[in-house]
Order: structure tokens, then C-alpha cells, then sequence
């Protein structure tokens, strides 16, 4: 089993932004020390919890500070911007980093981005498919282009100044052949979409804020569209993140990962919670499509989302929920904001150190 690390990231907004962007480096530098795989961090406009605006240009910010980690958006929202511009970026950062680059990708569905770019009333998933529709055909094509699918708003023509001595009409193909890795965040139970992403070998990451529950839909509907394209899904390809504080005792993970007022996952979930409800989304908490909405306190999510304790308790959960979930071999780790830096880095480092081994020796992984 492999150990990736995801942020948002999620901050209080009366922070420093530049402070919480040395933060959020300084995390993804330590994880790249401890052997992190991968790590995925979001993007947002018009959150000023979430204060990461261009995943890209961060994570670029990142290649000479890092060795092996591999550089992930988590996600690129593809309903804000034009497929031209995320291929040629994307393409560009893949470059930078020698293929150390994963392209995580989404529709975008925080409403106040989609209103200051002026497309709320859009059907943002169908942009979104229309979008990487594109972003592949330029990847995958010979200039001069001239890409107008069937019913894909976006045209992309290079034909009328194609100038192939002056190496004008050309579009950057990405380092990684035919293109990186592509990674959708999957947060709804029973997603359709994740049937689509074997179809079309896109990776599947289930979000650390779904009720773990659910987690199993995904990886059956997985299975089915790999099947539905003759291919076997492979346990390697899916990941599954979590909100996880581990502590060298029971009685600190508790106080620092659930119980004290001050506590960064406290924040993070009531955050979480009151747009999730403010969004009509609150399924992704509940334990069935049924459970009414007033069982559904800021208590009840992190009883159901966060794992905390020492690193035999937080192992038992861990391989407890991968017994129910199904045999995923990417677990993400989610950052959260820095309350106790020496409490948040001693937790990457026991799940780093101690937790992963003691994972992948009860799974036959050692």
C-alpha cells in the first residue's frame, strides 16, 4: 500500500495567506522526506478558507524543494477554464518536473467560482466533459489541429496560422507518454462517474469527507466500467483518502483530532458541513439515504470521517475499513491546518514510519 497526501487545503481565513502557503509547502516538503508517493492539492477562487487559486503555478513552486513526490492537482477545475490553456499548462508542469506530475481533475462545483466566472447557470459537468474531451485530442494529435467533436462546445483550430518552419501551430505535447496519470476526486455514493473513469482508464481518488460507507460504491462501479471495456480493475489504481491524526497516545489524539475547540479537524469539518449542507450535499455524511438531516451534527461527522488515536488503534480502523470498502492500495492522507506543528508533522511521521508498515504487513504487502 502506498501513502499519498491530500490538502484542500482549508485554513481560517483570518490567517495570513502567505503564511499558510509556506505551511502548505513546508507539508508537502516533509512528505516528500517521509516517502510519500503523491500529493494532491486543490483549488479554489472564491473561498477565502481555501486560498490556493492556481494548483499549477503551487505546485510548480515545489519541483526543486522535492525529490520523489509526485506533484498532483487536486483538482483542476475544468469548468473554469479553457482546455487549450489546461493542456498547455498541465503539459508545461509535466515537463518541469521530469513526469513527477499528476493531473487530478474536476467540474468545479463550488458555486461562488462559478459566479464570479460567470457560468452558474452552465451545466458545469457537461463543460467539464467537454473540456477533457479536448485536453486529450490535443495530447493525442498532430498539428496543424482542427478539433470540433460532436457536440463539444469547444473548437480548437491551429490550420490558418500554421507556420511549421517558424514552429508556429504547435501545442505542447505533455513529458509522460501519451500523457500523465488523470485522477477524478469522487465524493457521491454510487457515482456514475467513476463507471466512466474505467471506461477510460482514469483513476479514481473517493474524497476524505465521504461517510466511509459508501466507499465500497465506488470500487464496485469501478470494476463495472473497466469491465464494460474488457479490462480488470486493478486495486493499485484506486485511492482512498482520509482525515487521520495519529498520536503516540490515545488521550492526545483525542483532545487534538476530535474533542478540543481548537482542533483542526473541528475546523475543518464544521467548515465541511456547513457547505455540504448549504449545497443541498449532505448525503456524503449520512449512513443511509434516509437518515435524517438532524442527525447529521458537527459530532456525528467526526465520529464517521476522522480516524485518530495511536498507531495500533489507528491501524485496527484503518484495515476495518478496508476489509468493508474493498482492497484499495493508495491511502491519502488529508493535511489540515497547523494548529500544534509538532502534533501535525509527529502524525505524518507515525503514519509514514509506522502505521504504513504495520498496514501493509496485515494486508502481505511487507
Amino acid at each position: 500500500m502506498r501513502l499519498g497526501y491530500f490538502a484542500m487545503p482549508m485554513h481560517p481565513w483570518t490567517r495570513n495567506w502567505a503564511d499558510t502557503l509556506d505551511e502548505d509547502r513546508a507539508d508537502i516538503i516533509f512528505a516528500d522526506k517521509l516517502g510519500f508517493y503523491d500529493a494532491f492539492v486543490g483549488e479554489h477562487l472564491a473561498d477565502s478558507a481555501e486560498r490556493v487559486t492556481n494548483s499549477n503555478m503551487f505546485l510548480a513552486t515545489l519541483i526543486h524543494s522535492t525529490k520523489t513526490i509526485k506533484l498532483a492537482t487536486g483538482t483542476s477545475n475544468l469548468s473554469q477554464m479553457h482546455p487549450v490553456l489546461i493542456a498547455s499548462h498541465a503539459a508545461m508542469m509535466d515537463h518541469l518536473s521530469r513526469g513527477r506530475y499528476i493531473l487530478g481533475i474536476s467540474a468545479g462545483a463550488l458555486a461562488p467560482d462559478a459566479e464570479a466566472l460567470g457560468n452558474l447557470a452552465e451545466n458545469r459537468q457537461k463543460m467539464f466533459e467537454d473540456c477533457i474531451d479536448v485536453i486529450l485530442k490535443i495530447w493525442t494529435s498532430e498539428a496543424p489541429y482542427d478539433i470540433d467533436l460532436p457536440g463539444n462546445r469547444y473548437k480548437v483550430t491551429t490550420q490558418k496560422n500554421f507556420v511549421p518552419e517558424l514552429g508556429l501551430g504547435y501545442l505542447t505535447k505533455p513529458f509522460q507518454k501519451p500523457y500523465p496519470e488523470i485522477v477524478g476526486t469522487v465524493v457521491a455514493p454510487f457515482s456514475k462517474g467513476v463507471v466512466e473513469m474505467g471506461k477510460r482508464d482514469f483513476h479514481p481518488m473517493s474524497a476524505n469527507f465521504l461517510n466511509a460507507k459508501w466507499l465500497k460504491s465506488h470500487w464496485t462501479n469501478y470494476v463495472e466500467g473497466k469491465a464494460a471495456v474488457g479490462q480488470k480493475a486493478d486495486p493499485k489504481d484506486w485511492r482512498v483518502a482520509r482525515t487521520i491524526f495519529v498520536a503516540d497516545d490515545d488521550k492526545t489524539a483525542q483532545r487534538y483530532g476530535r474533542d478540543d475547540e481548537k482542533s483542526p479537524y473541528r475546523y475543518y469539518y464544521r467548515q465541511m458541513a456547513a457547505k455540504m449542507f448549504r449545497g443541498g450535499r449532505q448525503g456524503v455524511f449520512k449512513e443511509s439515504r434516509e437518515q435524517p438531516d438532524s442527525e447529521i451534527t458537527l459530532d456525528w461527522v467526526l465520529d464517521t470521517c476522522v480516524i485518530h488515536g495511536s498507531v495500533d488503534k489507528v491501524v485496527d480502523q484503518i484495515l476495518k475499513m478496508r476489509e468493508d470498502a474493498g482492497p484499495f492500495e493508495e491511502l491519502v492522507y488529508a493535511g489540515m491546518d497547523w494548529v500544534d506543528k509538532k502534533l501535525a508533522n509527529r502524525s505524518m511521521e507515525l503514519m509514514a514510519t509506522e502505521v504504513l508498515s504495520r498496514l501493509n504487513k496485515a494486508i502481505g504487502k511487507s
